[in-house]
């Protein structure tokens, strides 16, 4: 099986699908922002949550439902903020993953990835990082949106966490995109392999 990779292409490859993986993971995940609301742990994403308040007329008061889902609809997401934060992140874990397959793909695909290839692939991979960092900075200005409040105590506002504190998810999904940007891109400029030349 023939590869259109270097030795730096290949390692390049696999760690490219890691950051992916762990930007995705990260992303889907509603596990960014974790707090308590009515003794119940809450959890928040950008565009999910875990555990929800609702009101039982039964018994007149108010009761948490202790499962995750996603918002009902993109203008159900707490905050304008949040909003942007769910495209641009989404839009930066696609690009990422759209590099790793090809990427992996090219070691088993021969003439796939050349030179040029190789570090346009890497400055689609820093834009990538680039977005999911951006989405990364603009979560905390959804922060003083009244859903986050009453989870966190109401003392959270834009920057401020009040009792609540940052979940995995967010660090995983920062992280990944880092990578992204800092390693994967500059192996990207090394991993295709220099094109023969064919006599015609």
């Amino acid at each position: 099986m023939a590869s259109s990779l270097t030795c730096a292409g290949i390692i390049w490859a696999f760690l490219s699908f890691l950051c992916a993986a762990a930007s995705c993971v990260g992303f889907f995940m509603p596990y960014w922002l974790l707090g308590s609301q009515l003794e119940k742990s809450v959890s928040f994403g950008t565009f999910r949550r875990c555990s929800y308040p609702v009101r039982d007329e039964s018994r007149q008061m108010t009761v948490m439902v202790e499962q995750c889902g996603r918002y009902a609809s993109f203008q159900a997401i707490p905050s304008a903020e949040w909003r942007i934060c769910t495209v641009v992140t989404g839009l930066g874990c696609g690009l990422l993953l759209l590099v790793a397959l090809t990427a992996l793909m090219g070691c088993c695909v021969s003439e796939l990835i050349s030179r040029t290839v190789g570090r346009v692939a890497g400055g689609i991979q820093f834009l990538g990082g680039l977005l999911i960092g951006s989405g990364c900075a603009l979560y905390p200005l959804g922060w003083d949106s009244e859903e986050v409040r009453q989870t966190c105590g109401n003392l959270s506002n834009q920057f401020e966490l009040g009792t609540c504190h940052i979940g995995w998810a967010y660090y995983c999904t920062g992280g990944g995109a880092a990578a992204a940007m800092l390693v994967c891109t500059w192996l990207a400029c090394f991993s295709g392999k220099k094109q023969k030349q064919y006599p015609y």
